[in-house]
Order: structure tokens, then sequence, then C-alpha cells
């Protein structure tokens, strides 16, 4: 058979009752005309009974027409059923009288209907799009009704449902109001802002900055596209190096995020320890060469490197460091949304973080402030609470020189409340700094002008009465001769600075030695100028703020945390450096970790060092090793702690030194005997005696 005539039988099978009896029959019998008439009603159509059996076949054919040439209508006949029986239901309640005309507009429908086919096509859309728009007022209407009934279901809104399984899931929406949103608008980071290219193409244009970057079609390697770094062809083939990023948890619309090292990257991990206890930089260079992308070796290569004054190699160890961080990150993890969280406590996510800030330090000192910044506020985000590398000590700094005030009064606004940012000399100055320059732009409203200028004002003075000890180091660093009244003034003299805490000395200290340069300005100096002699006239005059700052000074600044020397350490100012207590100057301070918390949380521990026997030392050596007390020719192994270890290699040290200088005295002494003359000068050579 055909599959045509398969077409046929099935659909005799499907619709028995759509088939039509008055083609098989003469006449129509009294059983079939009701239902020829409810048929009728819904071609909307009223007709007499004599025109009732054409009318009815054409409507089923229409009528089957609709249900096997096109699906999709199958949605929309309810709504197109409505609207036909409505005008024939004002039609039905006319009087008897229109009857006549009804008929002729029957009869004339048949011929209509000959051309209803032919612009059946064009009709459909338009009717489609009414009841589209229909549709749409009616779901408003029953979203809105379900948001305002408790009890309704959520299976009618689709974004309802979502939010639902969003928030039981703790997977909120950027834009949604959580734990963290109040700080979203200040800590958020966007993603261009992040290439440093986008700040060098808009100070010198993007011919400059790419005109010698041209593709290169051959030998072309494909890299990974990530955000904070740029691949580079000069880098070696990156292979996975075994860290892995997980979801700890979600709480509150935040989640948190820990990378974890698999076994081959722990056993590096130990080799690289070792390297470094070696105090030789070859045998790290020596492990990179085996684990190109180990991050650690990178962090510490990179010290090297810009201790050498090679800042190129140093910058492009740490974008490697960069790079093979992102590539393992989690799905989840996002660095532009500052809901993402990662624990310093942990030893594997301090790397990130310390690459981060070496990042951001090349950032700006390469003259790019605007993508430091965007550095700041990502390390910043990663732990806002905490915050381990101290991140508000610089942000500041680099929201001035980048130009952006409006973020920096909006930070202040924001977290003054719950972090007591006036209480740190470098907002409590930078802020008035701020609104002293916005005061300066000449597209500002003179009134507004005026506004800010006594806001500022008022803000430096309150400054300099809190922190009296930062006016004098300022202007010994910008080389500016201050007035014999301000030094001989006994508020901003010697005693300002020797009576103020060790901590507020520190901080003052880096606040100075950081941003002396933004001071350095004609007009600022002149702001700054006036500001000193309000002070000092508000404190002769004996103002009960000048006061209260001094008992707050005594009472506060005794102590600084941790985190705070980590960032003193980290940002290596002179100034800052030398005032760091004598417990964070003793103790050994590696570059890959500094000063590491003191509760960390250790996922996997370092196996006891194994000694190597003597026999595979040179004898210089044995001979060196000999000199201490604890030597042992066998070689076993030796239960001493690190203390004592570095005990006896200071030992060592102070022996060879030892030697040294006495090999030196020795041969210094050492005088050889000249020969002795014989009397008789004319004596021949060859004469025997």
């Amino acid at each position: 058979m055909s599959s045509r005539a398969l077409r046929r039988l099935r659909g005799k099978q499907r619709g028995q009752e759509a088939l039509d009896l008055g083609d098989l029959t003469l006449g129509d019998s009294p059983e079939e005309q009701p239902e020829t008439e409810e048929e009728q009603l819904d071609a909307a159509s009223v007709s007499p009974p004599s025109n009732r059996n054409g009318s009815s076949r054409k409507a089923k054919k229409n009528k089957a027409q609709k249900n096997f040439s096109n699906i999709y209508e199958l949605i929309c006949d309810a709504d197109k059923d409505a609207e036909k029986i409505s005008p024939d239901d004002e039609d039905a309640e006319k009087p008897d009288e229109n009857k006549t005309s009804d008929t002729g507009r029957n009869d004339n429908k048949d011929v209509e209907k000959s051309g209803q086919k032919q612009g059946e096509v064009s009709t459909k859309s338009l009717s489609g799009d009414n009841v589209k728009k229909k549709k749409k007022k009616k779901k408003t209407k029953v979203t809105s009704e379900d948001r305002q009934s408790q009890g309704a279901a959520p299976d009618d809104n689709i974004d309802l449902l979502l939010e639902n399984l969003e928030q039981s899931n703790g997977l909120g929406l950027q834009n949604e109001d959580c734990g963290g949103f109040d700080r979203r608008s200040v800590l958020h980071v966007e993603h261009r802002n992040l290439n440093p290219e986008t700040e060098l193409k808009r100070y010198f244009g993007a011919r400059a900055v790419l005109g010698d970057q041209r593709p290169r079609q051959r030998n072309r390697q494909f890299h990974r596209s990530t955000w904070m770094t740029s691949p580079k062809d000069s880098w070696p083939r990156f292979s996975r190096p075994g860290i892995s990023m997980t979801l700890i948890q979600s709480k509150d619309g935040i989640q948190y995020f820990t990378f974890e090292h698999g076994r081959d990257y722990q056993q590096v991990q130990f080799k690289f320890l070792d390297a470094v206890e070696s105090m030789d930089p070859n045998n790290i260079v020596a492990l990179l060469q085996l684990n190109p992308y180990h991050i650690d070796s990178l962090l510490q290569l990179s010290d090297v490197c810009r201790i050498q004054e090679d800042q190129e190699m140093a910058r492009d160890l740490i974008e490697r460091a960069l790079y093979s961080f992102e590539c393992a990150f989690h799905p989840l993890f996002s660095l532009t949304s500052g809901t993402c969280r990662l624990d310093y406590l942990r030893p594997e996510n301090r790397a990130f973080y310390l690459a981060l800030y070496k990042h951001m330090m090349f950032l700006e000192k390469r003259g790019c402030p605007r993508t430091a910044l965007e550095y700041c506020k990502l390390i910043l985000s990663l732990d806002p609470d905490a915050d381990p590398l101290c991140m508000l000590l610089l942000i500041d700094f680099l929201t001035l020189r980048s130009r952006e005030y409006q973020s920096l009064l909006q930070l202040y606004q924001d977290w003054e409340e719950h972090r007591n940012l006036s209480q740190l000399p470098n907002f409590a100055f930078s802020t008035a700094l701020c609104r002293f320059h916005l005061s300066q732009q000449e597209d500002m409203d003179p009134e507004e002008s005026d506004k800010q200028r006594k806001k500022a004002d008022q803000m430096l003075q309150e400054a300099l009465i809190m922190f009296p000890g930062v006016l004098m180091p300022l202007l010994d660093l910008c080389t500016v001769q201050p007035d014999p009244t301000v030094t001989s003034h006994a508020f901003f003299g010697p005693k300002s600075q020797i009576g103020q805490p060790p901590a507020l000395a520190e901080l003052a200290a880096l606040y100075v030695g950081r941003t002396y340069s933004l001071w350095r300005e004609a007009a600022v100096m002149l702001w700054l100028e006036e500001s000193v002699k309000e002070v000092l006239r508000r404190c002769d005059t004996k103002d009960p703020l000048v006061e209260e700052s001094q008992n707050k000074r005594k009472q506060r600044y005794q102590s600084a945390p941790r985190n705070i020397h980590r960032h003193v350490l980290l940002s290596e100012i002179k100034e800052a450096t030398s005032s760091l207590p004598l417990e964070v100057t003793t103790q050994p301070v590696m570059g890959f970790d500094p000063l590491p918390p003191l509760d960390s949380v250790m996922s996997y521990t370092r196996p006891e060092r194994q000694h190597v026997g003597a026999s595979n030392e040179s004898t210089l050596s044995l001979f060196f090793r000999s000199l201490l007390p604890n030597f042992n020719l066998t070689g076993g192994q030796r239960q001493e702690d690190d203390m004592e270890v570095a005990r006896a290699g200071q030992e060592l040290n102070q022996e060879v030194n030892r030697l040294m200088v006495a090999m030196r005295d020795m041969l210094a002494n050492i005088r050889f005997q000249e020969p002795p003359r014989e009397d008789n000068p004319y004596r021949d050579e060859d004469e025997w005696d």
C-alpha cells in the first residue's frame, strides 16, 4: 500500500466522528439535525435548516484542516472560538425582523469562504499577534495576583520558581539583596578594567599599544582565554600542575571556595621547601625547569629577579602564576561578583593573594593605577572582614592616583559605620584631599564647589588634630621648610613624634612614605598651610576636640594586628619597615609566605626531612661539619627541630669565618728568609770548597 492510503486509514482510525454522514445519504434525518446545529455554532454562522448541511460540511473541512495542517495553532483555538462566538451571540439576540438580512449574509458566506482559504495565511498572523497580546496581559495579571496571594502555586510563575530554587541553594543572583550586597557596589570589579591594555589605550591610543603585536599564524600556541593575564608564546606549554578549586559551602548568597593540592603537587611543594632552605636560587630554577607552573617557585624566583633589578622577568613570572591559578578556577567562582571568598588561613589560598598583590604593585609602577585599583578591590572582596593583606591601607592611594574620587567617598560613607575608617590616618587625610580635588574641578557649580571646599577644610583640620605626627614627616619628604611658628609649637613639635603609640607611628610612617607625592602640588600645599594655621589657632583657644583626640590616641593604637605588619613587609617602604616591632623583625620572613597566621589550617604536613649520609658529601664539607659538636660520621637521622638546625648553621658559619681569619693571619705572618751573602764577591761559581 502507498503512504497516501496509509495516511487515509490512520485518519479514519483517529477520528471517526469527523466523518460527515450527509455525503453518503440523499437527505438528512431528523436525528442528525441537532448535531449539525451544534457544529454550526463552531463554524460561527446562524442559518436556516436548508443551508445547514453545506455550511457544516465546509466548517468541518476547515476544522479538519486546522487540526492537521499546523499543530501550533491548537494553542490559540480556544481563544479564536471565543472570539468567533461572541459576534454571533449578538446577532442571535436581534429581533426576527432581521432574519432576511441574515439569510442573505449566509448565502454570501459560501462565496466568501472560497477566498477565505487564500487569505487564511495572512489573517493567521494578525490573529495570532492579537491572541499573544491578550495572553501576555493575562499572564501579567496572573503573576501579580500570585505574588499578592501567598497560597498560590509557584509553578505558575517561572521567575518565582527560579528565585525559590536559588534561595534554597544559597546561590542568589548578583543583584539580590544578600549579606554581601551592601559591599557589592563598592567592591564591584569589571572585567575590562583587569586588563592593563585598556588603560594604556586610553592614555596613548590603540595604535601605540597594539602596534607591534601582530598575530603569528604559523607555530602559534593556542592558550585558554583568561581575564587577568594574556598568555605569551614564550611561556612553556601549559599542563595541569595539580591545583584545583572546590566549593566548600554557600551561605546567605556568599560562596566559600578553597584551592587544593594534588599528590604530585605536594611532592613538588616539599622539594621547593628544601630548595628554599638551601639558600641557593639555582635550585629553584632547576625545580621550575621540571615544573614550570609551580606557584611558590614562581613567586620566590620573582622576588629574586626583582632584587637583581630584572623587573621584566619578575613581572612575567607573576603573570604565569596568575594564569595557572585562573586555569584552576571553579565554574562558579567569579572575579566580579564580590560574593566569592577565599580563607587566608589555608596555605593553598595564600599564594593567590600574594600573586594578586605583587601583580597589582607591578601595574602601579608601570603607570596603570586604574587597573591596580581594580585588583585592589578584587583582593579586598576575597575576604573583606578579615582583610589579611590590609588593602584598606592602600585603596585610598590608588583611588586618588586614578582620580576616582566619588568611589573613595562612597567607600568611606558605606564602611565608616562598621569599620571606623576615620581612625586610620590614610582615610582621614585622603578623604579630605579627595574633597579638595572635587572642589577644584572646573565643570562643578560654584555653590557645590564652595560646599566641597568647606567640607575638605573641616576634614583636614580634624585629621591634623587627630594625627599631628603626620605633618612634619610629610613636609620633610616633600622638601618643604615649615614655618618657625609650626616647628616651635608643642602640638606639631618633636613631642608629637615621640609621644605617639608604636602602632600609630607605624601607620603614619606607612601613609607618609606612600602618598607624599600626592601632596607636592602647589595648590595642595597652600591649602595645607591654611589648615595648619587654623589648627594652631584652635589649639591656642583650647578647643575640646584637641583634648578628646589626645585621649583617643592614648587609649588606642597600642599594638597593631598581624595583618598590618604583613602589609608593611610587603610594601617595602623604608619609613614603615623601620618602625616594625622586634618580634616581627627577628622572625625569618619568606617571600612566598610572609608572616603566616598563627592559627593556620593545614590540609597536609611536610614529612621529616631525610638527611643525606656523610658518604655523599665532599671532603671539604666533611671537614667543616666536623667542627660542629653534633657531628655524626655515619649520617644517621638526627632528631633536631628547625631551631636547632638553624642554630647549627649559624655555628657553622661562625666557625668557617674564624677559620678564614686564622688562615689570613697565618699567611700574613709568613716571611721567607733571604740566603746569606758571601764575603768574597769575586769567587768563581764553579769552584768547590
